[in-house]
């Protein structure tokens, strides 16, 4: 494979991936991003921690959608995530019926 057929291959992927993100963030009422993933969940705990002089967060995420390509499935039932850098966490606007 070339390198030009795997940035195309990658490009698919990603835009497929953007696709069903649009199809599935009504479903969620957060969006969580951390230096390494993007995250919808419906529930969001959050925890600041202090370990041997370092501070890190600890999220617990329920009902959660990961934006990974190179996963096979998704949608996740609970995520822990530790995170030393910042993290955002937004809470959806409600869409009313």
């Amino acid at each position: 494979m070339s390198t030009e057929d795997l940035e195309r291959y990658e490009t698919e992927i990603e835009l497929q991936l953007y696709k069903e993100y649009k199809d599935v963030a009504p479903l969620f009422r957060y969006v969580v991003e951390t230096e390494r993933r993007f995250y919808l969940a419906n529930e969001v705990a959050t925890e600041v921690r202090t370990e041997n002089g370092r501070t890190f967060f600890e999220l617990t995420l329920s009902d959660a959608w990961v934006w990974d390509m190179y996963r096979p499935a998704r949608f996740v039932q609970s995520v822990r995530v530790l995170s030393f850098k910042d993290v955002n966490i937004e809470e959806l606007p409600v869409k009313e019926a």
